[in-house]
């Protein structure tokens, strides 16, 4: 059983913040943190005050975490980033809203005494005669305390403070991992009324010392002989009043907290197999009954989550096809005019959607990336609409002769036929390259809408219904926002957008078979036509050769596909392994060229290099972050292994930002998911010097001085499939919906045609018994687990802590 829970967090935008340059505007990023530690940094937007950033995250991590906190930023490109304002969610707000938290918030300022961060090692103990009763506090050490000073570190100090009285420990120098193993005592006041404080502060030579965080023992109605030790999270200090609430503009958020218990996966097969059953039972008795029991009662607002986890389980039981047939085929029997054919957002659309994401972000990437970096390296100025045409951004032809309006469309033109032809050939040659699960799906779904729709004058429709899919609702969205798709990492600026925009109309127009309701709808996208009628019978061609392609080679593309999904995930970075048993020497890093697998991962000089060396996964045993002062940059990892005679080593992984570096954290946790002897600890700082950079401990072999972090994961669409997770998921979604599903049954049953009623209901009763007693089963499984397991929340002496 393992209990996990999950963020979706979605930056929507910003409006009303405060100009932080000299040309009146700003250059707003968000930073998001989770518990102090950094996870996604959104792209920048370029001299605005009402920033869109419009990214979308999901963050799998553990169920004690605290706080995720919203900072929003002004990036400089000559000097440090400002800081414009915060916005920070408790969990226990968060729980406040089970359909998640969506609004504005007013961006707060930053309070030094309220960014405190990292836990403190306490023992408390009472002692003594009746007559003298003695409290004895001592501090053993910290970890992850704030970084104050310019070096990457603190130098921290503890003041003990009962009855005002005050004692204070050594100062560790420049560590953020101080241990000091001091121990303060005080006589015990007779009513235990006074609270014992432990404040931890940088120490600061020059300026005044930097409160670092602290913890409040409630000592009252505690007894003789009392003794506790553990791990306490530091608290912030008093929060000052906010001088420029609502001055600093405002934040709009969607933030969800999930929490789930995933039981062990035989709880789950009754439900999965159930579920296959009904697929594979559609083909013969022409519809499935519990397919159909979730569509119909499957409400708007959560259709996208239910459809991504019904194709995840689908794919992984090797059913997606049949799956998605099965769902053309129940909207096909709804449809009587063939113009609207998935055109709505039902549930065969939206797991459509999910299923071209999860399978195909690398032909998406194969397919539209050349073109797209193309377009933001170029940065051409493109317009077609009259109305929108500015003759001062066009800039000057020959001779600095201002273009007249019609030579910039003549122009715009010409560019955007050229990124469309490019694009258009790009696609005409990806037949081979297109996963064979989405060209089979594709052959499936054409056939499907050929038998319903055969006459003449609905030829075209078998090909709108592909490119529906492909063009409109997979390539277009990710053509006009190229970094929610991994893309680029940078949003496009307000030219490059433009012409994405316009890019994506004219792929929707080919995608719509060049429509008259579309030339109609913008006429001034005329110039184009061209080009567009050609890419019609260019798509038309595709789509014939992807749905035809002969079985045999299918067949060898499946073998070579099954290969190519091995690889996880890949790049260059740089890498620094270290020498004489983990001793570090140098700082100096080499670019090489990464490849992760679910067996191991491999690096070489370059990507097609035949020399590599590799580290199998089952030799891993970390993976953690690395402080900035080691190497002086923020943005390194490192992998933790045993080496050939069982000692461990460590692989530095330099990443070119923070983004970057938690994509590739997130992937290597997963693969290393099934890893026996993780570690529970480790040293975030290097071995040099003969000692720890973090702690100052000089014995390389000692445990390490900060806890792990391997429940901390991003999701991304080609993630490896999680069968128990995205099962549990499916059940709390028809526990939900078990009552509706009651009444839709009958009503279904009620409402069958009277010929096939008799086999069809007995089919449709077996079925749906089956499942509300699998529902039931499940449902009786989690309670029985919650009720034998402690509150996994409650990780921390909340009976000793002053709230």
């Amino acid at each position: 059983m393992a209990r996990r829970s999950s963020l979706f967090i979605r930056v929507v935008e910003g409006k009303n913040l405060p100009a932080k340059d000299i040309t009146g505007s700003s250059d707003p990023y968000c930073i998001v943190k989770i518990d102090d530690e950094t996870i996604i940094r959104t792209a920048t937007v370029w001299k605005t005050l009402s920033p869109f950033w419009g990214e979308e995250y999901k963050v799998h991590l553990p169920p004690n975490f605290h706080s995720v906190s919203f900072y929003v930023m002004d990036e400089d490109a000559l000097s440090r980033d400002d800081v414009i304002g915060k916005v920070c969610l408790t969990r226990n707000v968060l729980a406040e809203y089970p359909k998640g938290f969506n609004g504005w918030q007013n961006l707060t300022e930053i309070d030094p005494d309220e960014e405190v961060q990292g836990e403190i090692h306490l023992k408390i103990e009472i002692f003594g005669s009746d007559l003298l009763k003695k409290l004895r506090c001592t501090v053993f050490e910290a970890r992850d305390l704030a970084r104050k000073d310019r070096n990457g570190a603190s130098d921290p100090f503890v003041r003990v403070r009962y009855n005002s009285k005050i004692q204070e420990s050594t100062v560790v120098k420049k560590s953020c991992y101080p241990r000091w193993n001091e121990t303060f005592e005080f006589d015990l006041d007779e009513s235990f009324n006074e609270k014992l404080t432990i404040e931890v502060w940088d120490w600061d030579l020059v300026s005044k010392n930097d409160f670092l965080g602290k913890v409040m023992i409630n000592l009252n109605g505690l007894q003789q002989d009392f003794q506790e030790e553990g791990w306490f999270r530091l608290s912030p200090g008093k929060s000052k009043a906010s001088v420029d609430e609502g001055n600093l503009g405002s934040l709009q958020l969607q933030v969800r907290l999930r929490d789930e218990t995933v039981l062990p996966s035989d709880y789950y097969k009754p439900l999965v197999q159930l579920l296959c059953q009904d697929v594979k039972a559609s083909h013969k008795q022409k519809i499935g009954h519990l397919i159909t029991l979730i569509d119909e009662t499957t409400s708007a607002e959560c259709r996208q989550e239910v459809a991504a986890n019904l194709v995840k389980i689908f794919l992984g039981q090797g059913l997606a096809k049949e799956f998605l047939d099965l769902l053309f085929r129940l909207e096909l029997d709804n449809t009587n005019e063939p113009n609207t054919l998935f055109r709505s957002n039902s549930l065969a659309s939206k797991s459509m959607e999910s299923f071209l994401k999860v399978a195909g972000t690398q032909y998406l990437h194969s397919v539209v990336g050349p073109t797209i970096n193309r377009i933001f390296e170029e940065k051409k100025y493109i317009e077609l609409d009259p109305s929108k045409v500015e003759i001062k951004e066009a800039g000057c032809s020959g001779l600095h002769r201002i273009q007249t309006e019609s030579e910039i469309i003549l122009q715009s033109a010409q560019h955007l036929q050229s990124y469309l032809t490019e694009l258009l050939i790009a696609i005409a040659k990806s037949v081979k390259i297109c996963p064979v699960t989405i060209r089979s799906t594709f052959r499936q779904l054409y056939k499907r809408v050929e038998e319903r729709f055969p006459e003449n004058k609905h030829m075209n429709v078998k090909f709108i219904a592909v490119t529906s899919f492909l063009c409109l609702r997979f390539f277009s969205p990710a053509i006009m926002s190229p970094k929610l798709f991994h893309l680029r990492e940078k949003h496009a600026d307000a030219r490059t957008s433009r012409t994405l925009l316009l890019l994506a109309k004219a792929v929707q127009n080919v995608g719509n078979m060049d429509a008259p309701a579309s030339r109609a709808k913008e006429s001034w996208m005329a110039p184009l036509q061209p080009t567009i009628q050609q890419g019609v019978s260019q798509l038309k061609e595709f789509i014939t050769k992807l749905i035809h392609i002969e079985e045999k080679e299918e067949l060898d593309l499946q073998k070579e596909l099954n290969h190519q999904s091995l690889t996880v995930k890949e790049g260059q970075l740089m890498v620094y392994k270290t020498k004489c048993k983990g001793y570090l020497l140098t700082s100096s890093f080499k670019k090489l060229f990464l490849s992760l697998t679910v067996d191991a991962i491999s690096f070489a000089k370059t990507q097609f290099s035949k020399k590599s060396s590799f580290i199998p996964l089952s030799r891993i045993r970390a993976l953690e972050k690395v402080e900035e002062k080691s190497f002086g940059n923020s943005n390194v990892m490192q992998i933790i292994y045993t080496d050939e005679n069982c000692g461990l080593e460590a692989l530095y992984l330099q990443c070119k930002c923070v983004n970057e570096l938690n994509q590739w954290l997130s992937a290597l946790r997963k693969v290393c998911v099934n890893n026996s002897d993780m570690l529970v600890s480790y040293h975030p700082g290097v071995y040099k010097g003969e000692k720890w950079s973090c702690c100052h401990q000089k014995d390389k072999g000692v445990a390490g001085c900060d806890k792990t972090r391997h429940e901390v994961t991003l999701q991304e669409w080609n993630d490896i499939l999680n069968p128990d997770l995205e099962a549990q998921l499916i059940f709390r979604h028809l526990i939900g919906v078990r009552e509706l599903m009651r009444e839709k049954y009958v009503e279904l049953t009620q409402h069958n045609d009277s010929k096939s009623r008799l086999t069809a209901d007995t089919a449709r009763k077996d079925s749906a018994t089956q499942l509300f007693q699998i529902l039931k089963d499940l449902e009786a499984a989690h309670d029985s687990f919650l009720a034998d397991s402690p509150n996994f929340a409650d990780q921390e002496k909340n009976y000793l802590l002053e709230m």
